[in-house]
């Protein structure tokens, strides 16, 4: 494989990985703390997307569009936790699944309404709409190095927040002895919401990240939720260091997979397969995971 063709892959591969780990974030802590199976991560995931492509589009600017969507994800998200996932913590993963899987449906209908059935597509932002010459001859779009810097950024807050403060404190004892948590008198119902809320705003980031680099269409979500179940398990259920080693990994594999098949002339299948082969040989290596679950 050319050197040039190498590096690009590699960077395509984690910025990638780090869009995955924004969304497997939150979904790490929601299973890991509050023990539920969240079907409908990937929707908000979608409406991140969207919500950043309707603010753009009224701002004239994406970067203002940004946090607006990140707010009203992490509103929606506190919205789904009050009315209907706060009824699912007593009850079992099929449940939860079920009730979920709804929401699924819920959201991508209701995103019909809202935006209609037509996809949107999503300009990338001027100032970042150039290319930078990593080597001679290898220009890289600026956006693609922008989303892989973010991911980045945020990757390092989360290890802050959750390592550092007072309220990674209390979600890490959250993960580990709710009850005792509970008992010390922390709002568990209002730490819930929160993480909740955090989880919504991640994979919200995620999805406006994407809006320029994909198309947003409804459903967006549901594929991307896959890889991203698969970083969970991967890395280690409730481990956020788990979901961002992974993500990386599974980017590159994925990324990867996807042009070594062609180049050596093998079935463009193995693609497809790639990831869950991997998933498969970290099981039987590490049946919980890469990392324990206290990220």
């Amino acid at each position: 494989m050319p050197l040039l063709l190498l590096l690009e892959q590699t960077l395509n591969g984690l910025q990638l990985g780090v869009t995955l780990f924004l969304i497997a974030a939150g979904l790490t802590l929601v299973l890991g703390i509050m023990n539920l199976v969240n079907l409908a991560h990937g929707s908000l995931y979608m409406v991140g997307a969207y919500l950043a492509a309707t603010f753009a589009g009224l701002t004239g600017s994406f970067l203002i569009a940004l946090p607006l969507a990140l707010a009203g994800a992490a509103l929606v998200g506190m919205v789904v936790e009050l009315v209907v996932v706060r009824r699912l913590y007593a009850r079992d993963h099929l449940d939860q699944v079920l009730a979920t899987f709804g929401l699924i449906l819920f959201f991508n209908e209701m995103t019909k309404i809202l935006w209609g059935p037509m996809a949107i597509f999503v300009d990338v932002p001027p100032a970042l709409g150039g290319r930078v010459e990593l080597l001679p001859g290898a220009p890289y779009p600026t956006y693609r190095l922008a989303v892989l810097a973010a991911g980045l950024l945020v990757a390092a807050f989360l290890w802050w927040l959750i390592t550092r403060t007072r309220v990674g404190m209390l979600i890490r004892a959250g993960a580990s002895n709710r009850e005792m948590v509970g008992a010390l008198g922390v709002d568990i119902d209002r730490l819930y919401t929160a993480v909740f809320a955090l989880g919504a705003a991640l994979a919200a980031f995620a999805g406006a990240l994407a809006g320029p680099l994909y198309v947003v269409e409804i459903g967006m979500g549901d594929a991307m939720l896959i890889k991203v179940f698969v970083v969970i398990v991967i890395g280690g259920i409730g481990s956020i260091r788990g979901a961002f080693v992974a993500a990386l990994i599974v980017g590159m594999v994925d990324t990867f997979g996807r042009i070594l098949p062609s180049a050596m002339g093998l079935p463009a299948a193995i693609a497809d397969m790639a990831i869950y082969v991997l998933m498969a040989c970290v099981l039987v290596w590490r049946p919980s995971g890469l990392f324990a679950a206290r990220g």
